[in-house]
């Protein structure tokens, strides 16, 4: 059997040769090749070794997967921001998953930028932003997925103004320092007002900050405005002197996203659904309970009862599923940041969804 094989390579390398110095040059003249004993054994030997190698990696490859499929990780790491909390606070998801033997780490972030990008090198599992950090993350070639699609709250982010500031009109930013979370949520907000009114990107001077740098900026007078969501906006109307230039009714459609690392996503669907329901719960038992929400979250996030009723009352909640329309949207807003020039190429938000049957799989039940 072993001289059969041998004589086979034997006979495919000759014809392999041939062939190959034939198309070379007409004016090659062909050699009969002469194989040596140990050439030939230590070419089959190590063909053969080669062919078991790759089969053997094949099966790893295949039992390493279907294990990883079928075993639930022992902590999921979720990010969030002051925006979203009500989760955390409440210790409804750690209750959920700890029979199954899984625990909860909570990390926070200023933004939905820091908190994608701490997911893409594998620091956390799960976690929330607005429409437009996705968009920077895919940019950039980070493995995220798209997870379910956030209720838009249009009346909780805004552009701001001092007080006694001279900008009455939006047409009144022309020429005017503007301070967001570049690639936030507020960046988008910024970007559709201007373009609503007649204004373009490059007529503004964009400041790049982080909410806590922005506010310290907006308190000091070094910019003229700040594009800001709750409850960093409430807190600006009730302590920074801020005044509302406009909000975002009307024009704030999208909404936020909550996302998964790629590998979280395809491994770990059943904790994905388990975290879906207990969102979906206190989304629920939120949207009736706005005072106690308040009240909540108040000290938590150290600030007064009515700053955070405000907060809580212009808040829509809830979650829903990643539709074609969402998908639309989404693409909408990829469009336009890179047709500014704010990332470097252009993408494809189809390429950061799930199949539907994955969708499907750890969608929450209905109510």
């Amino acid at each position: 059997m072993l001289n059969f094989l041998f004589q086979r390579i034997i006979t495919y390398w000759q014809k392999l040769f041939i062939f190959k110095f034939a198309n070379q040059s007409r004016s090659i003249s062909i050699v009969p090749i002469k194989f040596t004993g140990t050439f030939i054994t230590g070419l089959c030997l190590s063909l053969l070794f080669a062919a078991c190698t790759a089969n053997n990696a094949s099966n790893i490859t295949t039992v390493s997967a279907n294990n990883s499929t079928q075993s639930k990780a022992s902590v999921v790491r979720i990010g969030y921001q002051k925006s979203a909390i009500l989760l955390k606070s409440k210790g409804l998801l750690e209750k959920r998953l700890q029979p199954e033997g899984v625990s909860v780490e909570w990390n926070e972030f200023p933004a939905g930028p820091q908190l994608l990008e701490a997911m893409n090198v594998g620091s956390i599992d799960f976690g929330h932003t607005g429409e437009s950090p996705p968009i920077f993350a895919q940019a950039a070639d980070a493995a995220i997925t798209y997870i379910a699609g956030i209720i838009p709250s249009p009346a909780n982010s805004a552009i701001l103004v001092p007080k006694n500031s001279d900008i009455k009109t939006v047409n009144d930013l022309k020429g005017k320092k503007i301070a967001f979370q570049k690639g936030s949520s507020a960046h988008y907000l910024l970007v559709q007002i201007l373009e609503k009114n007649g204004l373009k990107y490059s007529d503004i001077q964009p400041i790049y900050l982080p909410p806590a740098d922005a506010r310290a900026a907006f308190v000091k007078g070094s910019i003229d405005a700040w594009s800001i969501w709750d409850p960093f906006y409430a807190a600006a109307e009730k302590s920074a002197d801020a005044r509302v230039l406009i909000d975002g009714t009307g024009i704030n459609k999208q909404g936020g996203y909550y996302l998964a690392s790629r590998k979280f996503a395809n491994q770990q669907p059943e904790i994905i659904k388990a975290i879906l329901e207990e969102i979906q719960n206190t989304e629920q038992w939120s949207d009736k309970n706005r005072n106690e929400v308040a009240a909540t979250l108040s000290p938590i996030l150290g600030i007064d009862l009515e700053t955070m009723q405000r907060s809580t009352n212009r808040r829509k909640f809830g979650i829903r599923p990643i539709t074609p329309e969402l998908i639309t949207l989404q693409q909408e807003v990829a469009d336009k940041f890179y047709e500014l020039k704010l990332i470097p190429k252009a993408i494809d938000v189809k390429e950061a969804m799930l199949t539907p049957a994955q969708y499907a799989a750890f969608a929450p039940k209905n109510p």
